[in-house]
């Protein structure tokens, strides 16, 4: 009886390590399988032409006594990001030699930035309290990867997600039916965000990231943003923000962008309706989104981030880039090709300031001519990757 209770305690300990090494390394893409519908039209405001005017960066009045305190070298506002997410789906990935072996990596294929992830969670849409899960980074680890990341000559965007646990809906459509609830969800946010916008001040991150693809919160209550995240992650943290919006009708109906340094679009937009589209059918597909986003951006005036865009390397990737379900083939190539109509349509734009393609995972062995995931390791996506991050701009 005793030999058999340790062989299951043994049997149990295995599966939990074995689910979590699988979690890190298959690293879906949450995201909504369909554009979330909100009531809010989009809101007018300046209109200007051409690139952002006199972007005057993020404000120092707004920086705390607190942030004097430490020395952060940063570069100037505002700067072009050739950049590349990193995420871990692992409690103490990120403090480990082969994350460091696989940032050293990152860095020789010509990135200059990477958007560090860590997740939190809550229970389902309607639940107000977010904690961590057991698959978040300790901070430990993630100040390891942000200081690893320096010292290979990266430049970090702390980026921190919210993910739900249940199943069947997604982070873009958290809400309330009340006022109350709003103010304890925004109060649990707050907490987050600030927590993490500290961390990254304390170790020299050179820009933050408030918020993704937090659909109807972002829509419905702007107020919200100013007071309960953005002032408070202002006071705390002295480098520029941005927030992640949704490449639905999300980013174009945002109201704070005003109140931030970048405009952030996660660029999951449908591409053709082809299984195996050709590069020419990608690059008419940009057209219309392309379109709209000018639009938008002349309309606020802000530098765009693309603060997360990419693809699966397999069929239907094109169709809907935003879903994790994984397409029957692998297509190496229209992965590569979806990398190059993305940077064709965008390189050249003077409002253009730069983009992070999901994702670079913690072990430099990763992806791979079988992968058939968004992960841009030893696949032919990364060589378009390191020949354009060779481009100046």
């Amino acid at each position: 009886m005793f030999f058999r209770r340790k062989l299951l305690i043994f049997i149990l300990v295995a599966a939990a390590f074995l689910a979590g090494y699988l979690a890190s390394v298959m690293a879906p893409r949450v995201s909504s399988q369909k554009p979330v519908e909100t009531k809010f039209a989009f809101g007018a405001g300046k209109k200007v032409s051409g690139a952002p005017q006199e972007a005057a960066g993020p404000s120092r009045e707004q920086a705390p006594a607190a942030a004097a305190q430490k020395k952060v070298d940063r570069p100037p506002f505002p700067q072009f990001q050739k950049g590349m997410t990193y995420v871990t789906w692992d409690r103490s990935a990120y403090g480990k030699g082969f994350s460091d072996m696989s940032l050293e990596k990152l860095a020789s294929i010509g990135c200059g930035y990477v958007a560090i992830i860590t997740t939190w969670y809550q229970g389902d849409y309607n639940i107000t309290q977010i904690k961590r899960g057991g698959s978040t980074p300790t901070d430990e680890s993630l100040i390891h990867a942000i200081e690893s990341a320096h010292k290979a000559g990266l430049k970090v965007m702390l980026k921190p997600h919210l993910d739900l646990v249940k199943g069947g809906c997604w982070r873009g459509e958290i809400q309330f039916g009340n006022d109350t609830d709003w103010e304890t969800w925004f109060a649990s946010y707050g907490d987050f965000i600030t927590h993490y916008a500290k961390l990254a001040e304390d170790n020299g991150v050179e820009i933050f990231c408030i918020g993704v693809e937090l659909t109807v919160p972002a829509v419905e209550r702007p107020d919200m943003w100013v007071t309960k995240v953005i002032e408070p992650v202002r006071k705390v943290f002295s480098g520029p923000i941005t927030y992640a919006a949704n490449w639905n009708e999300e980013y174009q109906n945002v109201e704070f962008w005003d109140k931030l340094d970048y405009a952030g679009l996660d660029a999951y937009f449908p591409l053709s309706d082809k299984e195996d589209p050709s590069l020419d059918d990608l690059r008419q597909g940009w057209k219309p989104h392309m379109e709209a986003i000018e639009t938008w951006q002349k309309s606020i005036n802000k530098p765009v981030l693309l603060t997360e865009v990419g693809y699966k390397s397999s069929t239907g990737t094109a169709r809907t880039p935003w879903e994790h379900q994984l397409g029957r083939e692998v297509d190496l190539k229209l992965q590569s090709d979806c990398y190059t109509a993305m940077l064709e349509a965008f390189w050249d734009k003077p409002w253009f300031y730069g983009m992070y393609w999901w994702y670079w995972g913690t072990n430099d062995r990763m992806g791979g001519s079988t992968d058939r995931g968004f992960n841009v390791q030893n696949k032919p996506a990364q060589a378009v990757v390191r020949d354009w991050y060779a481009k100046g701009r």
